[in-house]
């Protein structure tokens, strides 16, 4: 438990130490997401610590983005968003795999339709297209990030099937694109932008009608510059954020 441990006179700073102990007890789960950490004056008591301390290591908690302090709620633990870095494209299971998480899916919806007009712009193909669309949700380590809508042109699927529900459910689509049409999506362009939870999101996202979305619109193209997809994936923006390396 957090309170066996130690803090010990080394030249390391014992707010430091402090926040790595409590740090390691929110990530076994001894401190659950939404579950309330000790008080300051308990924290004190147990290390024998100042006040100056055991705040200086809640301030680092929060700069984390593990805790946060309201006044008169103390210090809660926080659901920790996952990171995307903005410099590279890659599908979510291979983004997930690079975080130590495991990406899971849950197929809504697939098939060729008649692709809304931002689609077939996106893949500049004529409107009477019918590109291959896939619906998922998309899951880390079991719970929900996200939805995603994704149009693929149809012409890659001249000289083999489209994917199936069983395999949209339990693989990377870029992999299987690679790996089925020769297909390698290596660059495109992401637009994100805030949004609000719709009626045709929110519950599948568990989230409330207005609740606060990050809207992420991408067109992927191959090494030639050819437009291959145009997605359109809403994450929940308490457990997703984008990173840009500057």
């Amino acid at each position: 438990m957090w309170s066996n441990a130690s803090l010990i006179e080394n030249g390391r700073p014992l707010w430091a130490q402090l926040a790595d102990v409590l740090r390691k007890a929110i990530e076994s789960g001894e401190f659950p997401v939404g579950g309330a950490l000790p008080t300051e004056a308990e924290i004190n008591a147990v290390f024998g610590i100042s006040r100056t301390t055991s705040r200086a290591a809640m301030r680092q908690l929060v700069s984390e983005g593990l805790v946060s302090r309201q006044p008169g709620h103390g210090t809660t633990v926080i659901d920790r968003k996952i990171d995307t870095e903005m410099h590279q494209i890659r599908g979510f299971a291979e983004d997930m795999r690079a975080r130590g998480l495991t990406a899971s899916y849950e197929v809504i919806d697939s098939g060729f339709v008649m692709a809304p007009g931002e689609a077939s712009q996106a893949l500049g193909t004529p409107a009477a297209d019918k590109p291959f669309f896939i619906k998922r949700l998309l899951k880390a380590n079991g719970r929900v990030i996200g939805m995603s809508r994704s149009y693929l042109r149809a012409d890659i699927f001249a000289q083999v099937a489209p994917p199936s529900v069983d395999l949209l459910a339990s693989g990377s689509l870029y992999h299987w694109l690679r790996e089925n049409t020769g297909t390698e999506i290596t660059g495109g362009v992401e637009f994100i932008e805030a949004g609000l939870a719709t009626a045709d999101t929110h519950e599948r996202l568990s989230l409330q009608v207005g609740e606060p979305v990050l809207i992420a619109q991408r067109t992927a193209h191959s090494p030639t510059r050819l437009p291959i997809e145009f997605a359109v994936i809403t994450y929940r923006a308490d457990r997703y954020r984008f990173r840009i390396e500057l």
